[in-house]
């Protein structure tokens, strides 16, 4: 898709979204930040125009060629599987938002294989902020959709388009989650969760977990004193 994502409703509230999270997180400029998944580099971008470091990481190469070409100070990028990071204790927030990473690793354990190595990155006492697509909402408003009620994942076709216009017709399969099953895994990395919000693109708000929103929004952060415990299974770069 290459440019062609941005012309997307859903990347249009990036300001909004860091607004929220730099209140929210309690933010201050210079803090190391890790955008895993950052696509573009939306959030990475606007992060480093407002005076924070960060460092974003994604799959795919045209999307991290499109984030260098915008040249931001203070904004670093590089293509990495989220599934083979190996930062440790480097971070003071982590971030992964709009299905970046987590959510788009639909065999077994590797969403939390994710979210143990962004625990790992973060530095003791650091913050986490990651989106997940909800299974509620799924289930009441994607009539077109086919929901594994099994394996938590939906699976849908859909159009996409290329920087030319060119129309492909693909299949899309996103992890789908529930607060108890987001607090339990980020739990299980070692994590504390402070709140879980609903959300949508564009609108992120302290809300409570509805199954009206699209996507929950959960805050956690790393203990003063680490204890993450083992990933679930190796991984490698693909």
């Amino acid at each position: 898709m290459g440019p062609a994502y941005l012309r997307y409703s859903f990347t249009k509230g990036t300001v909004q979204e860091v607004d929220f999270l730099i209140e929210t997180l309690a933010l201050t400029p210079g803090m190391r930040i890790l955008d895993v998944g950052c696509g573009p580099g939306r959030h990475s971008l606007e992060f480093a125009r407002r005076g924070y470091q960060v460092h974003g990481i994604d799959i795919s190469q045209s999307f991290i060629d499109l984030a260098l070409a915008e040249k931001v100070e203070g904004a670093t990028f590089d293509r990495l599987d989220a599934r083979a990071m190996q930062f440790a204790d480097e971070f003071d927030v982590v971030i992964c938002l709009c299905q970046g990473a987590f959510g788009l690793m639909t065999a077994q354990d590797e969403d939390s294989v994710v979210i143990h190595n962004m625990a790992k990155a973060l530095k003791k006492g650091g913050r986490l902020a990651l989106s997940a697509f909800s299974s509620y909402f799924v289930v009441k408003y994607f009539d077109s959709a086919v929901f594994d009620a099994d394996a938590g994942i939906n699976h849908e076709r859909t159009e996409i388009r290329s920087p030319e216009g060119a129309v492909e017709e693909v299949d899309l399969w996103t992890g789908c989650y529930t607060p108890r099953e987001l607090r339990m895994m980020c739990r299980q990395a070692g994590l504390g969760v402070q709140e879980i919000f609903s959300v949508d693109p564009g609108a992120y708000r302290s809300a409570k977990p509805t199954i009206e929103s699209s996507e929950f929004l959960v805050v956690a952060f790393s203990p003063l004193t680490k204890t993450v415990s083992p990933q679930v299974s190796e991984a490698t770069d693909t």
